[in-house]
């Protein structure tokens, strides 16, 4: 019974002693750092998201110097980082936290564009010392085994549940090394795939250990297949320029630049894929000529494969139907401008044909 009744304690003793050494982590919280880190690390892993993190705060070391960027410098910079709506979100509330202050209370700061259920409660512990934990997908894993609660461990209610119920252990402790310690335990011991048991500090109360179920908990149906698209994109080239378009910020990757093209429909090649698509986005009637590359990308529930083509300008005045802006860019220029990770590998082709 001792084991329960001490586990918070048990759990941050851990963590003073096996923590990563993390660019965001000091002993004087700033919120800033504390709170682009939070939102890089939303579906991200920690390893990819160090050496964006350095460059971001390098880029702004302040708030004030993200509040008052473009917002194509700071695409720029998450190129590649995905889940662009985050970026977007980063800038929004920057804005907001430089004209009134930072709200330093986890239901104001839950008001935040891009800061819900997990990001506010992290920021207001990590950050102002608030006793409210957080709940993310490794304190999901971690305490559905502990508590050895069978139930679906991705919906809404089961991390509502987990949140009241380790609501008392938080304020027993330091709030930001409790909740900094159930994330740590989470990517470093209690894995998804093979866990450290023997090394985990919460083992002699885990209910799935003792009970033989951490290959079973937490539950998470069954994901539907992926689909996959085949999309085609046709490089128009004129004047020594290629068109570019300006995704509208509503889209998937909005405010980030692509060519014109789009999915393959039943019964049409793609050559008839970039020609009916780059019309209907840019009423530019064009011929399209030899491949230029094939690429393959996952998204977070779908795949592509992205054929490209040189396509020539046979007439029409661009005009944005499906993007905030079109562009007529040298090759030279595109580094200037933020495309998603796709396009990036295609414009790589474009330099080498």
């Amino acid at each position: 019974m001792s084991a329960l009744v001490d586990w918070p304690d048990a759990l941050t003793q851990w963590y003073k002693k096996q923590q990563r050494v993390l660019p965001w982590r000091n002993q004087s919280p700033n919120p800033y750092p504390i709170w682009v880190s939070e939102i890089m690390l939303q579906q991200t892993q920690v390893d990819t998201v160090v050496p964006y993190f350095n460059r971001f705060i390098e880029a702004f070391p302040e708030l004030s110097d993200l509040a008052n960027a473009e917002e194509d410098t700071i695409l720029k910079l998450w190129a590649g980082l995905g889940y662009y709506s985050r970026a977007r979100n980063l800038h929004a509330a920057a804005k907001i936290i430089n004209a009134t202050g930072w709200p330093t209370q986890y239901a104001n700061l839950k008001e935040l564009p891009g800061l819900g259920f997990y990001t506010a409660a992290a920021v207001a512990s990590l950050a102002f010392g608030e006793p409210v934990p957080v709940v993310d997908g490794n304190v999901i894993r971690v305490f559905t085994r502990f508590f050895g609660l069978p139930e679906d461990s991705t919906t809404q209610r089961m991390k509502t549940h987990l949140f009241d119920r380790l609501l008392p252990a938080v304020k027993t402790q330091k709030p930001s090394d409790f909740n900094q310690a159930m994330m740590e335990l989470g990517a470093l011991v209690c894995k998804p795939r093979s866990p450290q048991c023997p090394a985990c500090p919460l083992q002699a109360g885990c209910f799935a250990f003792t009970n033989n179920q951490v290959a079973h908990l937490p539950n998470r149906p069954a994901r539907k297949k992926v689909p996959h698209y085949p999309v085609g994109i046709g490089v128009i080239q004129h004047n020594n320029c290629v068109l570019i378009g300006k995704r509208k910020k509503e889209q998937m990757l909005g405010g980030l630049w692509e060519f014109p093209g789009g999915k393959q429909l039943p019964n049409e090649s793609l050559t008839e894929t970039v020609i009916r698509e780059v019309y209907e986005e840019t009423r530019l009637t064009v011929d399209c000529l030899d491949a230029i590359a094939s690429i393959n990308h996952a998204y977070s529930h779908f795949k592509i494969t992205v054929h490209a083509y040189w396509c020539t300008l046979i007439s029409g005045t661009p005009t944005p139907i499906t993007t905030d802006a079109l562009r007529w860019v040298s090759l030279d220029d595109l580094h200037h401008y933020p495309f998603p990770t796709a396009s990036v590998k295609l414009i790589q082709h474009l330099h080498q044909s």
